[in-house]
């Protein structure tokens, strides 16, 4: 009998709280989802997703969880917390198979919960199935009005009543569409619910046989297909297939399903291709090592810092970034502008993995418990510091005040992404649109505010250009409001969607919108 298990009882892991520890009201853009996926007898499969998810940890660091089938039965674990936190070696031993799925989460769709927690898992009568979901679906309402009329075990039709189903979040529905297939294989109908589907999505799942990998038509967020010895692997990002030694074979199309089992891999299109990759990947989301669209994402960084340098010159002595983030682009605009790069703050590699909640004292010291100034690189200096992105501007404040009381004379910030004055809804929790300080103020006021001397936004041609991609095959929302995928009336969006609608006497009419992603 198909059975899931995990640390929510067993083990502490942790309290998905690392991103925003410090200060939580000072968040910046957090990352999508990683996923990963390996079909391989003989191998260890557990410790390959286990890698792979470490690869991928940049992507998510609220709960962890991998999915294992021996071809009899799937076993899932997960929990809050880091990878390493979440699984130790004796967890992985006890994951035996040919078969396995991982998933490392941060939450855009569903509260931060060990029920929202990913790999979902669904028992069917004919088998089981676990998946993960990298991306935001914004049509979740009418996922969940598909769900509550399906037939229950004695043909019950009320969802919110039925053992399990206390996940929130957009993933938990698909599984349970997917799992829905009393006539049918899941590859039939899995080809019958992912044209279901509007906006972004990479998903990888399996039966207790076959792994399975899709992506949306618009390919918003990455996926790629590699190859093992013995077997094959899919992954978020290339990066995660290179630490398991397995060689990359090409992206997941747009889309496109992948099938995978003992007759080999084969390729379904569900969809018609329509491009539109989120440009932030290259700006901020993927590892500087990864390869999108056959663009390498850390020559688009520095590129990105060129540009700048081309469009914001400015008389200095010194271009540092704010690690790690600004770093590619900090050292492409040094060697666009002559002007020598060095390193002006150290950054403390272990906050963020700290559940201590601070003081009120140490939270107002703010960045410091990240970064602290190197006084004898920036005293005396007129500096360039570089970064990736200004959201809410708290952080860009703190760093400059810093800078300025470690003896810089002039403080320039450059970005190397425009403006962000939208929020995302296919995968990146950014800051409420009234939150963003681009929404409010313009240019001149932003600099003021933070207290620069002088503040560059890279133009959204210049960013596109870095990308060495198309302008037609970029989703550029948050920085234009042109949104690729049609979004549905506001009170149908918002992260928390599921659990007011759950929770609401009002449920099945429109809700407000508690928080955008």
């Amino acid at each position: 009998m198909p059975f899931q298990s995990s640390g929510h009882s067993a083990r502490r892991g942790g309290d998905g709280r690392l991103t925003d520890a410090l200060d939580p009201q000072d968040q910046g853009p957090q990352d999508a989802c990683g996923v990963f996926g390996v079909w391989a007898p003989g191998e260890d499969v557990a410790k390959l997703t286990y890698f792979g998810l470490y690869a991928l940890q940049h992507r998510g660091q609220e709960s962890a969880g991998i999915a294992v089938s021996n071809g009899r039965q799937i076993l899932v674990y997960k929990d809050m917390g880091l990878v390493s936190q979440v699984f130790d070696e004796t967890t992985l031993d006890s994951l035996k198979g040919h078969l396995a799925i991982g998933h490392s989460r941060y939450s855009t769709t569903g509260a931060s919960t060990w029920h929202n927690a990913q790999p979902t898992f669904r028992p069917t009568p004919d088998g089981s199935i676990a998946l993960g979901h990298n991306g935001n679906l914004i049509n979740t309402h009418e996922l969940r009005e598909a769900v509550a009329v399906l037939p229950g075990p004695e043909g019950e039709l009320d969802l919110a009543q039925r053992p399990g189903e206390t996940s929130t979040n957009d993933t938990s529905l698909v599984t349970a569409l997917m799992a829905h297939h009393p006539d049918q294989g899941l590859e039939e109908r899995a080809l019958e619910v992912l044209p279901m589907l509007r906006g972004a999505f990479c998903f990888v799942w399996m039966n207790e046989d076959t792994l399975y990998a899709a992506r949306d038509p618009q390919g918003i967020r990455p996926l790629v297909l590699g190859r093992l010895d013995r077997g094959w692997v899919v992954a978020s990002e290339d990066a995660a297939l290179k630490t398991i030694g397995a060689s990359v074979v090409r992206e997941v199309e747009p889309g496109e399903m992948l099938v995978i089992d003992e007759n080999g891999l084969r390729s379904h299109h569900f969809a018609e291709p329509e491009p539109k990759g989120c440009v932030f990947e290259y700006v901020y989301l993927a590892r500087p090592d990864a390869t999108i669209a056959a663009r390498s994402v850390h020559q688009a960084r520095v590129e990105m810092g060129r540009q700048l340098a081309r469009e914001f010159p400015v008389e200095a002595d010194l271009v540092m970034p704010v690690p790690e983030s600004g770093t590619p682009a900090a050292a492409g605009y040094a060697e666009e502008s002559g002007i020598p790069f060095g390193q002006g703050f150290v950054k403390n590699a272990y906050v963020g993995r700290t559940f201590i909640q601070p003081s009120q004292t140490l939270r107002q010291l703010g960045l410091r418990l990240k970064l602290n100034a190197l006084e004898h690189m920036v005293r005396g200096k007129r500096l360039v510091v570089v970064d990736d992105s200004i959201v809410r501007g708290n952080t860009q404040r703190a760093q400059i005040r810093m800078l300025r009381e470690a003896g810089a004379l002039e403080v320039h910030v450059r970005i190397s992404s425009p403006p962000v004055k939208w929020p995302c809804f296919y995968g990146i929790d950014f800051a409420t649109r009234a939150e963003l300080i681009a929404n409010g103020l313009d240019v001149e006021e932003i600099a003021a505010s933070v207290g620069a001397d002088s503040l560059g936004y890279i133009s959204l041609d210049g960013m596109i250009e870095s990308t060495g991609q198309q302008r037609s095959a970029l989703c550029t929302a948050c920085f234009t409001g042109e949104y690729p995928v049609e979004l549905p009336d506001e009170s149908l969006l918002g992260k928390h969607l599921l659990e007011a609608t759950l929770s609401s006497p009002t449920m099945g009419r429109a809700l407000p919108v508690l928080n955008n992603p």
